[in-house]
């Protein structure tokens, strides 16, 4: 089980449509975490066209469940399925002003993610823009993987970079540098994903592709076009999909020599 958090710095890069489209292409089952404390509930609102799901519960349900000590039971009963998916999807806060009762949930939330590792799901949390009241930043500094998604333009690096070095000053004092990297959306407008990576002294692990067209099909429910699967988008989920696993692998191995380092006499 790997636990992906991608978060942004400012503007709309595209979390919530790089998270769903990573987990539409992701080959294993996986979570998807709406964790973005706006209360926007951009999955629901966009994807679903602003139908009604299913499921009613959310993921303030699991802050009560953790109040009084269940949350590790009642998380699998929270989670609805996207209809012709292998996704499963834990909504998010309803309001914004529900976000300061998450604020004690998001570490053992990360523990009981981790926890599901025996049922071969990976999970993939959108977790909003940093900085915001309610921000899960500790789900996030517990992830096997956080990517700082970002466009390539200048208004979004300058944001970004104003982020990064407490990102990365977070990762590394746990001893995690290498789970700390880069989405790009839309390298080379204008600046390429070595530009980039430089810029936040971060690897970047992935890039997308600027296909709106194709983003809408995520972002507003659109139907895919014609040929959908083979359009730039889609062949940039798909390689940020093998980035990924390659990055999460490389990283374990690095901790694992790290701790045992340590653990030598």
């Amino acid at each position: 089980m790997a636990l992906i958090v991608l978060t942004s710095a400012n503007g709309s890069p595209g979390v919530t449509s790089s998270a769903l489209g990573l987990a539409m292409a992701w080959p294993r089952p996986s979570i998807l975490v709406d964790a973005d404390p706006t209360g926007s509930r951009a999955i629901p609102a966009g994807y679903f066209r602003g139908g009604q799901l299913p499921s009613e519960g959310s993921i303030v349900d699991l802050a009560l469940a953790h109040r009084q000590g269940s949350l590790v039971e009642e998380l699998p009963r929270l989670l609805m399925r996207i209809p012709n998916t292998h996704i499963q999807l834990l909504n998010g806060p309803v309001r914004h002003n529900q976000a300061r009762a998450l604020d004690s949930l998001w570490e053992p939330l990360a523990g009981a993610f981790k926890s599901l590792e025996r049922n071969g799901q990976d999970v993939i949390v959108d977790a909003g823009r940093l900085g915001l009241e309610g921000s899960p930043y500790k789900l996030l500094a517990a992830a096997d993987l956080a990517l700082l998604v970002t466009r390539s333009t200048v208004p979004a690096l300058v944001g970004a970079a104003s982020w990064a070095p407490t990102l990365r000053d977070t990762f590394t004092r746990s001893g995690a540098a290498t789970s700390l990297g880069a989405l790009v959306v839309g390298p080379g407008m204008p600046f390429t994903a070595g530009e980039v990576s430089k810029t936040l002294q971060m690897p970047t692990v992935a890039a997308l592709e600027w296909d709106p067209p194709s983003a809408e099909v995520f972002s507003v429910g659109a139907q895919p076009r014609r040929k959908f699967e083979n359009a730039g988008l889609s062949k940039s989920l798909r390689a940020a999909v093998q980035a990924i696993q390659a990055t999460l692998s490389s990283s374990r191995a690095a901790i694992d020599l790290a701790v045992g380092e340590r653990s030598q006499p």
